[in-house]
């Protein structure tokens, strides 16, 4: 059963914006934080971002001050705005929890984001 959805990614051009959603099931959630990977091609999976479930945030060095990462617990959905995108931001975006490269764990289908003039 799918219990990560990931969806809102797309084609944005350098300097634009685009905003990632992640339906999470509900366990997902009632164990706290969360996180955004990506993944680029002929690279590994990185981490993004994380959030603890009270909205404490953070961020990689290489996104810091560009993206946003935020939750509606009663949706269960994790969010991730993305400014100013840059070429290198091009990647399949992923929801997990913040240990999810530390364990053997399930991903979803993921968001592809291409970022090109």
């Amino acid at each position: 059963q799918v219990q990560l959805v990931e969806s809102g990614g797309g084609l944005v051009q350098p300097g634009g914006s685009l905003r990632l959603s992640c339906a999470a099931s509900g366990r997902f959630f009632s164990i706290g934080a969360m996180a955004w990977y990506r993944q680029a091609p002929g690279k590994q999976r990185e981490l993004v971002a994380t959030i603890t479930r009270g909205g404490s945030t953070n961020y990689s060095d290489s996104v810091k001050d560009r993206f946003t990462i935020s939750r509606d617990n009663a949706k269960n959905t994790l969010y991730l705005q993305m400014n100013s995108l840059k070429p290198d931001d091009t990647a399949v975006y992923y929801c997990n929890t913040p240990w999810a490269l530390t364990s053997v764990v399930s991903w979803g289908q993921g968001a592809q984001v291409t970022v090109s003039s």
